[in-house]
């Protein structure tokens, strides 16, 4: 039953895609143009879509194993906010969801800009329509999330346990509104291209879903990077992984195009610059794909891979850039850069290039062992120390121009501006040294790169104290997201300097002394849950220096469907640290692997996360790009 009407509601939702693209391409051969036909031509489109996931989320809640997809994603005594995000947590469901995106960003496009230049934005339908039409032939040739089982089975496989988690279940739909809705600009910018549409209002037509992807991606890798913390058991939050990576390219890319329409609107200035970033955002996020879905890279965050499907992503970003760089050269417009050195569109380029170059390093050092695997035949990983060495340094001057950027004027700058902050500046280094008189560490590395953060930081707050000393207007999103970014590098590299972590092996009744805390093991329960038996492990933590008592509870958890083992940190949050335990058996003893962390700050290391991606999401409010 539930098979039928989903397969109806996708197929009714392809042919509409083929109206819209051929009624469209007639208005263009006719020199006309039906609004109202093309406006319910694409609210059908996007009924069709949106119905199709719903059913495919009934099935998981109804436990409809008939479906194959929910036969090997679910299982009836799974909790219930798992069952709806298990409709996304595996490939055919999440591909869906991407169609759902792709559409939607479509229709709010044409309904936002459907008074604009005719032309522009039936190529722009085109453009998305393409896309639309060939994820869908890929759902329907190697994806269907509709495909029945007979006979019926009584119980479902289950969802991956690592899978459930409540940070994960809305990881994909925020990342994934990051991806996809790039590509509405990615279609605009071919679109104007084609059409010779440029300037503010080209720029404005698409700011709106710049912002929006941006701060989406931004919340999607938050939620990725909590999960990474407190689920995997590594008491970390970024850790160069290949998928992790794939998913910052495009924000990157994302970072540097926000700026770049910000000089479009306002000097009409770097098109070129914007049409590339525009086509070069769609593209990484359709690459990151076809590393996930190809199988060819080893990471605990590929959980629904397969060749065939890669391939057919490949040969599809194929044709989409060799499409794009073929319109681009033929339509290559001549522009000519007249910039003052010290001018805000000097400043923002600068910034743009130190994206690109964080851009180029992520690309090589997440390609590299793929290439050189296929040529040599020798595996090999880029980890962190590669990608620490190259662009952890370069981090301090990108925070400086970004300090000093937003208060450079437009078109030129006289020196003042340097003369002005280097109090600020004198500030910044005041308070690094307090902060290395609490902490007694030093290195010099991470000593430039707190200046450099709080001397952003600063300049912020001092924003702030102007703009209501002298009455003016505050550009709130650009505070926000610009604190933001210091605060996230400062907290970073205090938790970094002043992470204390400890391995060690306990019985029941031992305890451990080191670096001033004592931890000992209380007890062990066994207790059985709704779907899964968990071990659970308490201890007693103090510090000498503390009289505070705090009890840590890490567990094993055992799972039956699937069978998984899995391990459970316990974790205290405060405001100025984490302390983060985990425990793991030893195999044929009664002794288990205790890993304990000391983590400062770790709680505004996510504050600081969603005080940038806060400033995104203003920003798609604002009327105008600067005040």
């Amino acid at each position: 039953m539930l098979s039928n009407i989903g397969q109806s509601l996708i197929v009714l939702t392809l042919l509409t895609s083929f109206m819209l693209l051929f009624s469209s391409v007639n208005f263009l051969k006719f020199d006309q143009i039906n609004i109202k036909k093309l406006y319910s031509l694409n609210f059908s489109q996007s009924i069709f879509a949106i119905l199709s996931f719903l059913v495919l989320i009934i099935g998981f809640l109804t436990s409809d194993f008939s479906l194959i997809n929910v036969y090997e994603n679910s299982h009836s005594q799974k909790p219930l906010v798992y069952k709806i995000s298990g409709a996304w947590g595996n490939h055919e469901g999440s591909l869906l969801l991407w169609i759902n995106i792709l559409i939607l960003f479509s229709f709010l496009f044409f309904h936002h800009n459907k008074k604009l230049n005719k032309n522009y934005i039936l190529f722009t339908i085109i453009i998305q329509n393409i896309l639309i039409i060939g994820f869908l032939i890929f759902l329907f040739l190697n994806s269907n999330p509709f495909s029945v089982i007979h006979p019926v089975p009584k119980e479902g496989l289950g969802l991956n346990p690592i899978l459930q988690d409540p940070a994960l279940a809305i990881h994909p739909p925020l990342l994934y509104v990051g991806f996809v809705g790039s590509s509405i600009f990615f279609s605009a910018g071919i679109a104007s291209l084609i059409t010779n549409f440029r300037g503010k209002i080209f720029a404005q037509s698409i700011k709106k879903w710049i912002y929006t992807t941006w701060s989406f991606l931004t919340l999607g890798i938050l939620a990725g990077s909590v999960w990474a913390y407190y689920e995997l058991g590594w008491g970390g939050f970024w850790f160069w992984d290949p998928v992790e990576n794939a998913s910052l390219m495009p924000w990157f890319v994302l970072t540097a195009l926000l700026h770049s329409i910000i000089v479009l609107a306002k000097r009409e200035t770097i098109y070129t610059w914007v049409i590339i970033l525009c086509v070069l955002s769609f593209t990484l996020s359709v690459m990151g794909t076809f590393l996930v879905r190809s199988g060819i890279l080893n990471s605990v965050h590929t959980f629904a891979s397969d060749p065939s499907r890669g391939l057919y992503i490949l040969i599809f970003l194929s044709l989409m850039i060799f499409s794009s760089v073929l319109i681009f050269f033929k339509k290559y417009p001549k522009e000519s850069y007249n910039f003052e050195l010290h001018s805000k569109e000097t400043f923002i380029l600068v910034n743009n290039w130190f994206m690109f170059f964080f851009l180029v390093t992520v690309l090589i050092g997440t390609l590299y062992p793929i290439f050189l695997e296929v040529i040599t035949n020798v595996k090999i990983s880029v980890g962190a120390p590669f990608f620490n060495i190259v662009i952890i340094p370069l981090i301090i001057p990108f925070l400086f121009f970004m300090s000093l950027g937003p208060r450079v004027k437009w078109i030129k700058e006289n020196a003042q501006i340097i003369k002005k902050s280097l109090k600020v500046l004198l500030y910044a280094v005041i308070i690094n040294l307090i902060i290395y008189y609490f902490f007694g560490q030093y290195s010099l590395l991470s000593n430039l790169i707190l200046i450099a953060a709080i001397f952003l930081i600063l300049h912020n707050i001092v924003d702030v104290f102007i703009s209501i000393k002298d009455k003016k207007i505050l550009n709130f999103s650009r505070i926000s997201s610009h604190l933001g970014f210091g605060l996230l590098i400062f907290f970073i590299s205090i938790n970094h300097s002043y992470t204390i972590e400890k391995d060690f092996n306990l019985r029941v009744g031992e305890e451990k002394n080191f670096n001033k805390f004592n931890i000992s093991f209380d007890k062990l329960n066994v207790q059985d849950r709704k779907n899964y038996k968990a071990i659970v492990g308490e201890f007693t933590l103090t510090k000498s220096n503390d009289k505070e008592i705090k009890i840590l509870k890490p567990e094993i958890r055992i799972y039956t469907n699937p069978e998984t083992l899995t391990y459970e940190a316990s974790i205290k949050t405060a405001p100025g640290s984490d302390h983060y335990l985990t425990m793991s058996n030893i195999s044929r003893s009664d002794f288990y692997n205790i890993k304990f962390q000391y983590k400062p700050f770790m709680i505004w290391i996510w504050i600081s996360v969603i005080l940038i991606s806060f400033g995104g999401i203003l920003r798609i409010f604002e009327r105008k790009y600067e005040n």
